[in-house]
């Protein structure tokens, strides 16, 4: 149940019919792995903190840089040096002190991924680079878990979920196939800070939608940002049979 202070926490929340207390309820008893606490991550992990997921697994290896607060909001300057994850955390218990935060501070090889992913109702990729939203998506349609999948870059992001118990979902590799090589980073060709807060904040949303089960989550749709424009495109994104990581999952 809602304790008195949770109901009074979440109280805007509650008043959305779409959420209610049995929504809420279903997001305190929710579970999320968030791969990467940069700057998509920050948004994702503070939304979902305030919005009382009641369980944030929180992946990544790397420490604060400088060169981070311009966009990684979750960090400050005094976190500089510090694990991303210490930082994070530090700040999600100032957020909520209700919610459990689980700290995963070393690279996830295969079978640690596959174990961090079997633990939680779904995982968020807002990591930069694509071997590891390959081995995500490849450890989310093994478990059968939703993926919410964010990326930006320059003046450019993207969106889509990706939900292997649905049958007509396209998975990442579905999408994107085996990537490129050629594949820039923001440390090689910049971003503009609220970019990744606007995709980020977009994760988030669709991770409560998808937790606290409301709405139409973004699956067989990718969302194209401008924001040089301040433009969107909606793409529909169909599923590949012959799909190399999802084509025999439902075989």
């Amino acid at each position: 149940m809602l304790t008195d202070q949770e109901l009074l926490r979440y109280s805007r929340q509650i008043l959305l019919q779409h959420v209610d207390i049995d929504g809420q309820l279903r997001l305190k008893n929710g579970r999320a792995l968030i791969v990467g606490l940069g700057g998509l991550g920050a948004p994702v992990a503070l939304y979902l903190a305030a919005a009382g997921v009641g369980q944030l697994h929180l992946a990544d290896f790397d420490t604060v840089d400088l060169t981070n607060l311009q966009r990684q909001i979750i960090h400050d300057t005094d976190s500089v040096g510090q694990t991303k994850v210490d930082s994070a955390m530090r700040r999600l218990r100032a957020i909520n002190p209700d919610i459990q935060l689980v700290p995963h501070r070393t690279a996830l090889d295969a079978d640690s991924l596959a174990a961090a992913v079997a633990q939680v109702d779904v995982v968020l990729d807002c990591s930069d680079n694509f071997s590891t939203r390959e081995a995500v998506n490849a450890a989310c349609v093994g478990a059968a878990k939703p993926l919410i999948s964010g990326a930006a870059i320059r003046l450019e992001g993207q969106l889509s979920v990706f939900d292997p118990r649905r049958a007509d979902s396209p998975c990442y590799h579905c999408l994107y196939g085996h990537g490129s090589d050629a594949e820039l980073s923001c440390s090689e060709a910049g971003v503009v800070g609220p970019l990744v807060g606007l995709v980020g904040s977009l994760q988030a949303l669709e991770a409560l939608k998808v937790l606290a089960g409301f709405g139409e989550p973004l699956v067989g749709r990718l969302l194209l940002i401008d924001a040089l424009t301040t433009r969107f495109r909606e793409l529909r994104v169909k599923r590949d049979p012959g799909c190399s990581v999802c084509g025999t999952r439902h075989g």
